[in-house]
């Protein structure tokens, strides 16, 4: 085990396995910046699925139980069962995950499910079909995604757990229609307040629907009740619809900060290791490894790196003035 500055121990660890997306999200990779003629990562720039499981397996040494595949969007990695296979025989992985924006989910979740994976998140910020349209920049509709959802419960990725980014004038009108929709499913909504991630999703703070204003929308016509934490570092604040129509999540990190308890390592698709969704510079763990480094010397740099960790970011954005450092952009080392 091993802690930072503030004492907090490295938990949960997210691990981008590529860079690429088909969608566009406004938010995260707007079309105007990320069009044809972008050039992403070539494949020898990122990490194999064996620099990937080797980096995992000394950092379950280090305290990660819980290990997360994000992008880009991870299903557009060739072969990613591989790496899942990889990490389900790694000691000490509790909890096995990914993030997509289901898409490609119906046509590999088998394939996943049989390599060991044990759960999904699967984004999607409507059930319109025009403003879906907006918030993915392509012209897909939310159908496929729903389906793939359907395919992952059938197979028993579960609990499946479904994010919403909420911006206010966008999406927010069809906050209670989500809600409708997966109550009594079994599956976990969360509402995530809009995040100032990256440089390019021109963030401000009036577009933040605050989660408080989400509950109250949804108390109203579902009446909830909260419900106490998992474990310790969990982001989302628990509710449950009173009536048992089951779990519903609400990931406030504007106005409600969770950075004290933040326990999540990120490593980057190109092998770079950030304390922080926010972060500015990594620390190459690629360059070491390809240059003959130890397991030893590897975990002396990831241990020397978290516990030199200090962020505070999402604490320290109200007091913040003039311009901020450039950050890392959240296709690059996940949600």
């Amino acid at each position: 085990m091993v802690n930072d500055t503030l004492g907090r121990p490295m938990h949960d660890l997210r691990v981008s396995v590529t860079d690429r997306c088909n969608f566009r999200c406004p938010y995260c990779m707007p079309v105007e910046k990320y069009g044809a003629a972008y050039q992403f990562l070539r494949r020898d720039q990122i990490l194999s699925f064996e620099e990937i499981t080797r980096l995992t397996r000394l950092m379950t040494g280090l305290g990660v139980t819980k290990v997360r595949l994000t992008g880009g969007e991870p299903l557009l990695r060739e072969g990613l069962p591989v790496l899942v296979e990889q990490l389900s025989r790694v000691e000490g992985i509790h909890d096995l995950t990914l993030t997509t924006n289901g898409y490609f989910l119906a046509a590999q979740a088998r394939a996943l499910k049989q390599a060991g994976l044990h759960r999904v998140t699967v984004s999607l910020d409507s059930l319109d079909e025009v403003i879906f349209h907006k918030m993915n920049g392509r012209s897909h509709g939310p159908g496929q995604v729903l389906d793939g959802i359907k395919t992952a419960a059938e197979l028993g990725l579960s609990p499946i757990k479904i994010n919403v980014v909420v911006q206010r004038g966008l999406n927010d009108a069809g906050i209670v229609d989500l809600a409708r929709h997966f109550r009594g499913t079994g599956h976990i909504l969360r509402f995530i307040e809009f995040m100032d991630v990256g440089n390019v999703n021109d963030w401000k703070l009036s577009d933040v629907v605050p989660a408080d204003e989400i509950i109250s929308r949804i108390n109203a016509i579902f009446p909830l009740e909260p419900t106490g934490a998992n474990y310790r570092g969990e982001v989302a604040l628990r509710y449950r619809y009173r009536d048992g129509g089951g779990e519903i999540g609400f990931i406030a990190s504007v106005t409600r900060p969770f950075c004290s308890d933040c326990t999540r390592a990120r490593l980057s698709t190109d092998g770079k290791l950030f304390t922080c969704l926010f972060g500015t510079v990594g620390t190459d763990l690629k360059g070491p490894m390809r240059s003959g480094a130890s397991d030893e010397e590897l975990v002396r740099l990831i241990t020397d790196t978290w516990r030199r960790r200090g962020d505070r970011y999402s604490d320290e954005r109200a007091t913040r003035t003039g311009t901020l450092a450039r950050k890392i952009e959240m296709y690059q080392i996940g949600g």
